[in-house]
């Protein structure tokens, strides 16, 4: 079963592809939801033309996106949090910290847009995220933990 996607969807694709799905899937649980819609003939080409419309803005977003991401590749942000006696942090450093850490610095990223290396970040030191800013372009940005 083929389906035009209406949003970004994890582990599928993105706003606007073609996907292929199993049946149940996309009946049960995509079209429902309203992040896909049935692949006929006429959506196709109601999408191809869409597309072309579209694509000169996309190019722009690309481009700043692009310098963004060139800006952030050699920036170091720096993230507080309480630490205790033997370097351990009291909880663990997030997303939400980073983002905001980086919006401190004057980059707006959303924290969605955000992988972290390690799933927990627990101790002081030097560790590395990866961020999205458009659906080609993303930056490796290195974060120091810091004790407060």
């Amino acid at each position: 079963m083929e389906v035009i996607l209406k949003q970004d969807v994890k582990n599928l694709g993105y706003k606007d592809d073609v996907v292929k799905v199993k049946p149940g899937y996309g009946r049960n649980f995509l079209i429902p939801k309203g992040l896909a819609a049935m692949a006929t003939v006429a959506s196709k080409k109601m999408l191809s033309e869409t597309v072309k419309q579209r694509a000169f803005k996309e190019e722009k977003i690309r481009k700043t996106a692009e310098t963004a991401a060139a800006k952030m590749k050699d920036l170091v942000v720096q993230v507080g949090a309480k630490v205790g006696e033997s370097g351990k942090i009291f909880g663990s450093v997030t997303t939400v910290q980073l983002a905001d850490a980086i919006k401190k610095m004057g980059y707006e990223v959303d924290r969605k847009n955000i992988k972290m290396s390690e799933d927990a970040v627990k101790t002081v030191g030097t560790y590395t995220a990866e961020v999205r800013f458009h659906k080609e372009v993303t930056a490796t940005v290195t974060f120091e933990v810091v004790p407060e």
